[in-house]
């Protein structure tokens, strides 16, 4: 570069020779000038038959050399020399003309060093793809400690021990002990996993590197595992230290299952990861946890002692961690001196962590919304049914036929769920629309409950097919298409109950077919078929027996009831929602309550949704008894 500019400025730059003054007067008057530049007291001769020029410095009184330049011009009018005369600033007009020369070469050049600039950097794409590009929190500023995470008790026992690993490694290898190579976190989604590793790192006060699984797969073959090979010599560098991969089962999957399609890249990737894990030395406090929702689907190798020597389960909190979950999510939040936590706890049994703290955050948007100054139980209470229901969808037209078919077939889920002994509580019934259903009956379990029997099971599936019988006794016979979801969940269950949990009388406690299921996701892979066409056929014989008799119950329960599902529906048409006290006062205190009758026209001008002569066959049925069962549709 700089041999291109001294050429540059040597090319633009014309030689100067210097030239005494008695020389210069025999120049002149010989007529060999072509040109002078006269610039304070130096002169610059331009010669007729030379490209080079001679530089004069004129003595004391230049005035003599100016005036021999006039006289040469008067006497030769036909080879006059040209005189220019130039102020002393004059000079810089030279040096920027040498700069815009140079111009072009200085941006040539400068664009080459920002080349090479960004090429050293660590965000070029072109030469840094093989970099790791996990993200290091230093943890001597802990922003997520273990007080931040509440309902994972155990885990947090486990993973005191890892810190304590990280904080006073010499307690520990003093007795023999090796520090664990790797922790793989399991649980559903919105558990706390990441927030539970994040909490590992501030607790022990070491750099954590964080990155998903995904990061390390790219196009160019190799490249996963020379990020993965940086990412462990970074983690050394600055060990002790926690390398937390995120949803690892995207790189860690079982090589050769051929599930997702064979990935030559992916396989390469993980078993850069197996070697890295289980070559580090006993001296380098380097933990690698792990989180995953997918543990069926990785890799043996991985799951091995010397690679993940620890797998902590995270499981949705019970009733306790729920309140404390709570607790946590609510800090520094304005609460009503009305609020109970507990009781916000008891009504959500299944919330994982993440949904829990959406309920705090959508009950704090809904005061916000009405202009409180603090959250009230009623904000939690609807936070908690907007985010297990749905919002509410009031600007949904129905007509009133449809609006009476909604309002008896929650009814009937209402009775049927209150009248039988294994079922949960009513906690809310609504014929508003939420998401996709026109209308909604909750129940909710008093207590957190893991294993379920054979009663619960009949009563449930009774409770489900409760709506539909209900739309039957109301249109006389018809059936809508609104109960298909309550069917399937019906035919689900009792299916499982024959196949799976060997509930059935016939068949024993066999298992019949073999599904292969997303532990966490509750979702079905494929499903093997074990069994003979016979066998089959007893399958479908049980599951129609279950599913009939639960309808001959949920039939007995409604008829024999039928002023309570009157009732039911009254309330429900004048209010369009019953909490759970208002439908418990229903039994116990009948009173003097309109009957659906009077809110209905004549026979002559039958409700849209009632059929005609409703009021006169509820006259018959009270005489007559009950009537025979429904014939399904």
């Amino acid at each position: 570069m700089g041999l291109a500019l001294l050429y540059a400025y040597r090319s633009q730059t014309p030689s100067m020779q210097p030239v005494v003054y008695s020389q210069a007067v025999q120049e002149i008057n010989a007529g060999q000038v072509k040109k002078v530049t006269i610039v304070a007291n130096k002169a610059t001769i331009e010669l007729l038959n030379s490209t080079d020029k001679q530089q004069l410095t004129l003595p004391d009184r230049p005035e003599t050399f100016q005036k021999l330049l006039d006289d040469y011009n008067v006497a030769n009018p036909s080879r006059q020399i040209i005189i220019d005369y130039q102020a002393e600033s004059a000079t810089f007009s030279v040096i920027g003309s040498i700069f815009l020369s140079l111009l072009p070469v200085v941006l040539i050049g400068g664009f080459f060093f920002y080349m090479m600039r960004q090429a050293q950097g660590t965000n070029n794409q072109a030469l840094s793809f093989g970099k790791s590009r996990a993200r290091m929190f230093i943890g001597n500023k802990p922003t997520v400690t273990f007080e931040d995470v509440a309902g994972v008790e155990e885990a947090k026992q486990e993973l005191t021990e890892v810190v304590e690993f990280l904080k006073y490694p010499e307690k520990f290898s003093s007795l023999g002990a090796r520090i664990p190579r790797g922790v793989l976190l399991v649980g559903p989604p919105g558990t706390g996993k990441t927030m539970l590793a994040r909490a590992v790192a501030g607790e022990a006060g070491v750099p954590f590197f964080s990155i998903s699984g995904s990061e390390f797969v790219e196009m160019f073959v190799g490249v996963g595992a020379s990020r993965v090979r940086d990412l462990f010599d970074q983690a050394k560098r600055n060990a002790p230290c926690i390398v937390f991969i995120d949803e690892i089962d995207a790189v860690g999957r079982q090589r050769g299952a051929g599930l997702g399609g064979s990935h030559d890249e992916r396989e390469q990737t993980l078993n850069q990861i197996l070697v890295e894990m289980d070559g580090f030395d006993t001296g380098t406090n380097v933990i690698v946890v792990a989180a995953t929702n997918r543990p069926d689907v990785l890799d043996p190798a991985l799951l091995r002692p010397g690679r993940f020597d620890r797998q902590v389960v995270l499981d949705r909190p019970d009733i306790k961690g729920r309140r404390a979950i709570l607790d946590v999510h609510v800090r520094g939040k304005p609460l009503d001196k009305n609020v109970e936590l507990l009781r916000v706890a008891q009504i959500s049994p299944g919330f994982s962590g993440a949904d829990l703290a959406n309920v705090v955050n959508e009950a704090a948007i809904l005061a916000a919304r009405r202009n409180k100054k603090t959250i009230g139980q009623i904000d939690f209470e609807e936070a908690l049914e907007k985010v297990a229901l749905g919002p509410e969808r009031r600007s949904r037209v129905i007509t009133e036929k449809e609006k009476w078919i909604v309002a008896y077939h929650e009814a009937g889920h209402a009775l049927c769920f209150k009248l039988l002994k294994h079922t949960n509580p009513v906690h809310k019934i609504s014929i508003v629309a939420r998401g996709m259903a026109m209308g909604v009956t909750w129940s909710l379990p008093q207590e957190d409950r893991y294993m379920r029997t054979k009663r619960e099971f009949e009563d449930d599936i009774a409770a489900a097919l409760g709506g539909w019988v209900a739309e039957q006794l109301h249109l006389g016979g018809d059936a809508t298409t609104g109960a298909s979801n309550d069917i399937e969940k019906a035919s689900q269950m009792a299916r499982q109950m024959v196949t799976k949990f060997g509930m059935s009388e016939k068949l024993g406690p066999l298992q019949y077919g073999r599904s292969d299921e997303l532990i966490f996701l509750g979702r079905q892979i494929q499903e093997e078929r074990n069994y003979s066409e016979e066998i089959a056929k007893v399958i479908d014989a049980e599951v129609h027996d279950i599913v009939e008799r639960a309808r001959q119950r949920a039939y007995e329960v409604l008829t024999q009831n039928r002023d309570k599902l009157d009732l039911v529906v009254q309330k429900l048409i004048a209010q369009e929602s019953l909490e759970a006290a208002e439908f418990d006062a229903l039994f116990e205190e009948p009173g003097e309550e309109t009957p659906v009758a009077a809110l209905t026209p004549g026979p002559e001008s039958p409700p849209p949704g009632a059929p005609a002569g409703e009021p006169e066959r509820e006259k018959s049925k009270k005489a007559k008894g009950p009537a025979t069962a429904p014939t399904p549709a």
